[in-house]
């Protein structure tokens, strides 16, 4: 019988990888401190996430991949992001994009495979190049400035993407472009080994420094007839399930704060007290907060993850659900790093603490899109009309 990337992965092989992840999340956060001062691309990180074979986390069993689901594949973006945020976000967006697929299948057969085999054959890195900077984010609905224009032999494709992640890595970008200037938004396979791409490093962030979200340009690039993957209507947008990494990963970075806190406050006893701060009720209140957060986090996010697989018809629907969901973990992270921070005190803000890092990364989900007042506007618009 043929698994269905709803039926997702069976549990032995699922506690195989979720074992592999907890081990790779505790080398991650060993090489965390030394990435984010430096600002550069995780490159060990993620040969470690090639050799135990985590580009194809999502990849169809049919294609050679594990077939995880989305409520598994979060599981796995938490496991990764308490080691380190920048990496588990950056592998989300390539493993995310190919459960979308994997899920609609709405390419073509044989270009689905041929990205799928980059990806299980060559360990190839890729991810949606979308942001431009002229139309902001494209969960707003603009159409692309970059163009793609069909001429003999291929496309010839033109543009500037911003926030690019891990571009100084990439092997290929799935890119979003203005197909021969209809209006009509097209997605089109780049090989960055082509002429004509670059990439310009103006990634000067002070959260997730690891993703090196670089712009991306394209001068003349001459791709194949057959890389234009797909066309879609931009005024029916379909709900993205696999935009919930965003939110596990910060929820991930959360729980990394929530376990240093506690780890502190347990050893640490000042002279004026005669046992560890954890003894203390108001630190011991502010435990307890985070732990409310964490289970209302994880409630909303994994319920609406389990509806998602578990009801594949109700998924047009469930735009609402998604971006309500973003907005309440995201917002519960940052809550928890607060807290984290209280309990451990001035020492939170040394260079050399990981909950100052924790702090400035999980700023960035408040800006990742959707943002909180288009969700609650949107959600306004469900209800109202």
């Amino acid at each position: 019988m043929t698994v269905t990337q709803e039926e997702g992965t069976n549990q032995s092989e699922l506690d195989r990888i979720t074992q592999k992840a907890q081990e790779l999340a505790t080398i991650f956060e060993e090489r965390a401190t030394k990435i984010d001062a430096e600002g550069r691309f995780p490159y060990e990180n993620f040969e470690d996430l090639k050799e135990k074979g985590f580009l194809a986390l999502t990849v169809p069993k049919e294609y050679g991949g594990n077939g995880l689901n989305l409520y598994e594949f979060l599981k796995i973006q938490e496991l990764l992001a308490k080691g380190d945020g920048p990496t588990a976000l950056s592998l989300g967006w390539q493993l995310g994009v190919i459960l979308e697929v994997a899920e609609s299948r709405n390419w073509k057969e044989e270009s689905f495979q041929k990205v799928c085999d980059l990806i299980v054959k060559e360990k190839a890195l890729i991810n949606l190049a979308q942001t431009e900077r002229a139309t902001g984010s494209p969960s707003r609905g603009g159409i692309p400035t970059t163009t793609a224009i069909k001429e003999k032999g291929g496309w010839r494709v033109n543009g500037e993407k911003a926030f690019t992640s891990m571009a100084v890595a990439l092997d290929y970008s799935i890119v979003t472009v203005d197909v021969n200037q209809t209006g009509k938004r097209g997605f089109i396979l780049v090989d960055h080994s082509l002429d004509g791409v670059r990439v310009q490093e103006t990634w000067d962030s002070i959260s997730m420094r690891g993703t090196k979200s670089d712009d991306l340009i394209l001068e003349q690039v001459l791709v194949d007839e057959d890389a234009l993957l797909v066309e879609e209507d931009i005024k029916k947008p379909t709900p993205k399930g696999w935009y919930l990494q965003i939110p596990a990963v910060y929820l991930g970075i959360a729980t990394s704060a929530r376990d240093y806190a506690i780890k502190f406050a347990s050893e640490y006893t000042p002279t004026t007290l005669p046992g560890p701060i954890k003894e203390v009720p108001e630190v011991r209140r502010k435990i307890g907060e985070i732990e409310l957060e964490l289970f209302n986090a994880r409630q909303v996010l994994y319920s609406t993850a389990q509806k998602w697989v578990e009801y594949p018809e109700q998924r047009v629907t469930m735009g609402s659900d998604l971006a309500a969901v973003k907005h309440i973990v995201t917002n519960s992270a940052n809550r928890v790093v607060d807290l984290a921070m209280r309990i451990v005190g001035a020492r939170s803000l040394s260079a050399q603490n990981p909950l100052q890092r924790h702090f400035r990364d999980v700023r960035a989900g408040l800006h990742n899109p959707p943002t909180d007042d288009a969700i609650v506007y949107s959600l306004a618009k469900a209800v109202l009309g």
